[in-house]
């Protein structure tokens, strides 16, 4: 289908902030050993725009091996482990050594939804967000974990594809979730979503 064919590297090859807000509308295709997938659109996002941003992994250069990931080029997955439960896919934005990233802070599961409940652990019909509606819920129906750090967005089990753009009259913007720490750097707009999707995750923009 051509809303499932993988996106060029190179949409990726450009500022951070480009990126997030071009991601929503598309697709992350999650296959598994046996054939089966999970089909998500990206409804949410946030930008991080690397050493001058305080609210980035790669604020003022910082490298360590759990960012290294951060510093290739453009077109690769970022995926880190949080709060000791939690894992965060970002897709690597820019040219190498930059350090931007877009954080897919929430998707709706569009095929695969039975999977991704399963992979949730939820019982009955989820309600909105329960799914995708925030970045380890995301992850936890996709089942993707650090295996995936450092992998291309074209890779053949987790890949991102085209969908359809998403035009600017129909997207929200707002700071960051969560980074109060970043002083300044948590008052830009650097957060994206489809205005009034029930699956972004909270506090709604």
């Amino acid at each position: 289908m051509l809303q499932h064919r993988a996106l060029r590297a190179d949409f990726a090859r450009r500022p951070a902030q480009v990126v997030a807000r071009e991601l929503l509308g598309r697709l992350i295709v999650r296959t598994f050993e046996d054939g089966s997938s999970i089909v998500a659109r990206i409804v949410e996002t946030e930008a991080y725009l690397g050493a001058p941003d305080r609210a980035s992994h790669a604020w003022n250069g910082r490298r360590t091996l759990r960012n290294e990931s951060l510093y290739l080029p453009g077109g690769h997955w970022y995926v880190y482990f949080i709060y000791g439960m939690h894992f965060c896919l970002n897709v690597v934005a820019d040219e190498a050594d930059t350090g931007g990233a877009a954080l897919i802070r929430a998707a709706e599961i569009i095929e695969g939804a039975d999977f991704a409940r399963a992979n949730r652990g939820l019982k009955g019909p989820p309600r909105p967000a329960d799914l995708g509606g925030g970045p380890g819920k995301l992850c936890k129906a996709l089942k993707i974990d650090r295996a995936f750090d450092g992998r291309a967005v074209s890779d053949a089990h987790l890949h991102l594809a085209a969908g359809r753009p998403v035009r600017d009259a129909a997207v929200a913007t707002g700071p960051r979730i969560g980074v109060a720490y970043a002083g300044e750097a948590a008052l830009w707009p650097l957060r994206f979503a489809i205005a009034g999707h029930p699956e972004m995750s909270r506090p709604r923009l």
